[in-house]
């Protein structure tokens, strides 16, 4: 009979604990503003995601491995799906109508996502090394990800990305080569800033470069300079590439006042409520910001607004303090669990959970331009609860069957 490890605590602990944030943070945020109808669906996506976590921790780890390409599938399905019956909501069709509740594929398809990558690059026959399966596990997540942003929802798309790297460098893909690759990409995207910070990331991919073989090589200058040649046309085109209110978002991250009463409304509302919280906060229910709404998606994309504003510093704090204990023990897990297919879903995991913290904290402090990314498990959201919830459960299976997966 197989031996069944402990329940994880810290995993359990550190999502209750950051369920629990979102659960209050929704409600203050709502509160007044006739939307507390919202609260109470997170409150049921909750129930929901506990009842659909007691099957994935007590189902076989070897029904999630094995079939990690139907799941994909499905989310490919729905992500097609979506395109066709979505409901358009501020512009984007990246949501289905079930009964009371709107449902977003693409927070489901980014965990079925890691969870194919893993499956393919865990197995014997493939070689990260050949082209043709490295093509393979660049092209699982760019499917997903053209889908999403076809929605269009280029927060979601960026975030869909954002576990590549990990992951295939875990697999064994040589860290250099992929900054060989990625490098003219990550200089393009560049582009569509000011020159200042265009020659400054160039400079920076360039010493990076250098510093992984310690020795200069024409080919290190000579990708970096095509890089810096695609970056200098997409920024001198970059108003015909993107959409005006895409290019209204960048120019008030670099510069909120330029449109304060526009674009800069929610990133200059943002910074006031997190600076009027204070170390101690103004108090659960108190917050001026908040309850007299002047933060908008205040609920969603600036929740942690409503945070700062209220809890102050200390919550703050403690919030992220959570966050970092989840994402610690993902990592933990990935180093301390001998097996393939386990490191990669959760090094995948990690940095997509990393990537969301990184971003939507950062849009609210002005540190990145806004792009419509949640806070995992605070944001409202039913779908993006739902699916954060099942890749705790599938670490909780997997630390319970640790013996015979590997220790």
């Amino acid at each position: 009979m197989e031996q069944q490890g402990k329940l994880d605590l810290w995993l359990l602990g550190s999502m209750t604990g950051l369920i629990v944030f979102g659960l209050l943070a929704i409600y203050s945020a709502t509160n007044g503003a006739g939307e507390t109808v919202l609260f109470y669906r997170q409150f049921v996506w909750a129930c929901i995601g506990a009842v659909v976590m007691l099957f994935v921790y007590f189902n076989d780890y070897r029904f999630i491995r094995d079939n990690s390409y139907i799941f994909y599938a499905v989310g490919v399905v729905l992500l097609f799906a979506v395109l066709v019956f979505g409901k358009k909501i501020a512009g984007q069709t990246s949501w289905v109508r079930i009964g009371f509740f709107s449902f977003q594929p693409s927070e489901i398809a980014k965990m079925t996502t890691i969870l194919a990558m893993a499956r393919f690059l865990s197995d014997d026959k493939t070689d990260i090394r050949s082209i043709r399966h490295l093509a393979i596990a660049f092209a699982i997540p760019l499917v997903p990800a053209l889908l999403i942003m076809l929605q269009p929802d280029m927060g979601t798309t960026l975030t869909c990305l954002s576990f590549i790297a990990p992951m295939i460098i875990m697999a064994g893909f040589d860290f250099y080569l992929l900054l060989l690759i990625v490098i003219p990409l990550l200089l393009v995207f560049s582009g569509f800033f000011n020159l200042y910070f265009i020659f400054g990331f160039a400079l920076l991919l360039f010493g990076a470069l250098v510093y992984q073989k310690k020795k200069l090589y024409p080919h290190q200058l000579a990708v970096t300079s095509a890089g810096l040649v695609a970056a200098l046309l997409t920024h001198r085109f970059a108003a015909e590439i993107l959409k005006p209110h895409q290019m209204k978002r960048i120019q008030t991250f670099l510069d909120p006042m330029s449109d304060p009463q526009g674009a800069g409304y929610n990133a200059l509302q943002a910074k006031i409520a997190i600076s009027s919280g204070g170390f101690y906060g103004k108090g659960f229910l108190e917050g001026t910001q908040t309850q007299l709404r002047f933060i908008p998606a205040q609920w969603t994309d600036f929740i942690f607004c409503v945070i700062a504003e209220e809890l102050g510093f200390i919550g703050s704090v403690l919030l992220l303090v959570f966050f970092l204990v989840l994402i610690l023990r993902f990592i933990s897990i990935v180093f301390s669990i001998k097996n393939r297919f386990v490191e990669l879903t959760f090094a995948g995991y990690a940095a997509l959970l990393m990537v969301h913290v990184v971003i939507n904290i950062g849009m609210t402090l002005g540190l990145i331009p806004v792009i419509g990314v949640p806070l995992p498990f605070v944001s409202y959201g039913g779908s993006s609860l739902l699916g954060n919830m099942i890749m705790v459960a599938l670490g909780l299976n997997f630390v319970r069957h640790r013996r015979s997966i590997g220790y």
